[in-house]
């Protein structure tokens, strides 16, 4: 165990676990918009590096970097096309949105704003969104929480499991506390140290590799090298992309910006942010991939290629801090995905359904309470020797709501023929679609969110025009909200 590091981690965690003190002090009076999207007062830099740090979970320094390690240069399409739907996302979905919402009778979760948005009373749809959030969201928790195991058994000797519960008890902790504005700070600190991390592990370690250049890619199979691919590899990495669309946890935060001017600013902060993430982490597993070919260092297991670099390079302080950067990943994905569904669960299904007059304090107690469940059910599910890897894990979430509610969310945003059924047929057959492909079709190679999406959108396009067109009222709100410049 090395105590230097060990240390360091303490006072990190420490310091999250203050930064949802401190919010839960300050929120007397506060409401349910207060805790689950931050009274829509979020400025540019904080909202841009808290959608992407909870995004960029911990497989962005171990799952990527380690694909990248064992299988090579092609595995740069999924950066590829993470990056290209990120940006989409910010350009084109971001603005809408955000004025879509506020037309929507001031919506704050996902399934809020898909029911408002088409003026209706049913409630069918808020409760199939949120089934489908807190099961795709249990196993995108679970993937953080085991990242947390690897990176303390792997650093310090800490046995993975109690190292995971450790790690729950901490995300639950500030974000039961804090909510949503707690949330968004830790990310935006946690973004800070993820990019800081893998800007400088991987330049720092490219100086301990001797040789000339043609002689450290020889020193690899060509075939390392090579960007190229089947095109079910290449097709599937560039789906990764069609995930940002309907990212629940992510796309809240575009509702969460106080003006669409911070908006346009944080458009460019968070998609330059997200570029070089996603560059170093890439380059992450190729400079491992030569310092272990050079005997530099050693790595058996390649979700620790980030770990092992880092240790070898520097100091137990500096290496401790860098190291966080992955407590940071794992813990601003979790706290995100524990609030998207905390909030639709009291939001979405306990206020409409089973308490229609819950005041603003039970509301608030309701989703503290979800939180817990959630994140207990995801430890269970890391802690099993079973599960799938932490890569694995964040595919299998993304898919579910990238094919469910990308196609939905778009069409709402950007065709006013789009009715309630329609919705509600495009997210449920994306969903399935999806989960059946993963079940039955995965042999084929190709990723389950891209015959899920096009399902999706297709079922979502049918159902609307077989059904009678949207009333005079919403056609009204689709143009209040393509004109509206709040």
């Amino acid at each position: 165990m090395n105590t230097s590091e060990l240390v360091v981690f303490i006072i990190y965690l420490v310091f999250m676990i203050g930064i949802g003190v401190y919010f839960f002090l300050r929120s007397k009076g506060a409401n349910e918009k207060d805790y689950f999207l931050g009274g829509r007062q979020m400025g540019a830099w904080v909202s841009a590096l808290s959608a992407g740090a909870s995004d960029m979970s911990a497989w962005v320094l171990m799952g990527l970097p380690a694909s990248a390690f064992a299988a090579g240069m092609g595995q740069t399409w999924i950066a590829i096309g993470l990056a290209i739907g990120y940006a989409l996302s910010w350009i084109f979905e971001a603005p809408r949105l955000r004025r879509f919402s506020i037309e929507a009778n001031d919506s704050i979760t996902i399934p809020q704003y898909l029911t408002n948005r088409f003026l209706s009373r049913s409630k069918a749809l808020q409760i199939i969104c949120a089934v489908i959030f807190i099961f795709a969201y249990t196993i995108y928790a679970a993937s953080s929480i085991k990242a947390c195991g690897t990176l303390f058994n792997t650093v310090i000797g800490m046995d993975a499991t109690v190292a995971m519960y450790i790690a729950a008890a901490i995300i639950i902790g500030y974000t039961f506390l804090g909510g949503f504005s707690a949330v968004c700070w830790t990310d935006f600190f946690q973004g800070l140290l993820m990019l800081a991390a893998l800007l400088i592990a991987p330049i720092f370690a490219l100086t301990m590799i001797n040789g000339s250049t043609s002689e450290t890619v020889e020193a690899i199979e060509a075939g390392y090298w090579s960007f190229t691919g089947s095109w079910k590899d290449i097709a599937s990495g560039l789906g990764w992309g069609l995930g940002y669309f309907g990212m629940p946890h992510i796309i809240i935060r575009f509702m969460s910006v106080r003006s669409q001017k911070e908006l346009r600013k944080s458009s460019v902060i968070g998609i330059s942010w997200t570029l070089i993430i996603l560059t170093m982490s890439v380059a992450a597993g190729a400079v491992g991939r030569v310092m272990s070919s050079r005997s530099i260092i050693e790595i058996t297991d390649s979700a620790t290629v980030f770990i092992q670099m880092t240790r070898s390079i520097f100091p137990p302080v500096i290496s401790g801090i860098l190291l966080s950067a992955i407590l940071a990943a794992s813990m601003s994905t979790a706290d995100s995905q524990l609030l998207a569904s905390a909030s639709a669960f009291a939001s979405d299904v306990y206020k409409p359904v089973f308490r229609k007059q819950a005041s603003d304090r039970e509301m608030l107690w309701a989703g503290r309470i979800v939180v817990m469940i959630i994140a207990v059910i995801a430890l269970l599910i890391a802690a099993n020797p079973g599960s799938d890897t932490i890569m694995g894990l964040v595919s299998n979430a993304w898919g579910v709501f990238g094919a469910a509610f990308g196609p939905v969310i778009m069409l709402s945003l950007f065709w006013r023929r789009l009715t309630f059924a329609g919705a509600a047929a495009g997210i449920v057959t994306g969903a399935l679609v999806d989960i059946l492909w993963l079940a039955f079709l995965s042999s084929t190679g190709l990723y389950e969110i891209i015959p899920g999406f096009f399902c999706g959108l297709i079922a979502t396009v049918a159902a609307s025009l077989m059904t009678p067109a949207p009333g005079k009222d919403v056609l009204a709100l689709f143009d209040r909200a393509t004109r509206s410049e709040k």
